[in-house]
């Protein structure tokens, strides 16, 4: 039977953590410090995964829904969620380390050694105050 809103916010927590079942894969970990995180349980390749789809706090029921149900067309078409998330997640890393600052930054390490103290100092501030800041 499908969850409603009211059996999750009557949830309390107890000594030990336990789920209340959405269906279809869907379920809300209740933690003993009263916490409440959405699971979605698959299997991929034969082999039982879980997703951590959020916490109630910040995914409501329906949303919580609509991401199992993304995550079931994702594992019909054959695509592991969970390495998809991982893979979205260094693609945005790698994006925000190749930004112009951490260029420059390197850069600047790498011909260190080569430059007087004053010019060093000079390329520092001329590089924070004029290309960075933008």
């Amino acid at each position: 039977m499908p969850l409603t809103e009211l059996q999750i916010k009557k949830a309390k927590p107890t000594e030990k953590p336990y789920t209340l079942s959405d269906g279809l894969g869907l379920s809300l970990l209740v933690e003993p410090n009263g916490s409440k995180a959405w699971r979605f349980r698959y299997r991929f390749d034969g082999k039982p995964k879980m997703l951590s789809l959020g916490t109630y706090e910040h995914v409501s029921l329906a949303d919580a829904r609509q991401r199992r149900d993304e995550s079931r067309r994702l594992v019909a078409s054959g695509v592991n969620p969970s390495t998809l998330r991982k893979e979205q997640k260094a693609a945005k890393t790698l994006s925000a380390t190749n930004t112009f600052e951490a260029i420059t930054r390197e850069w600047y390490e790498h011909r260190y050694d080569r430059w007087p103290a004053s010019y060093r100092t000079e390329v520092v501030n001329h590089n924070s105050m004029e290309l960075v800041r933008f």
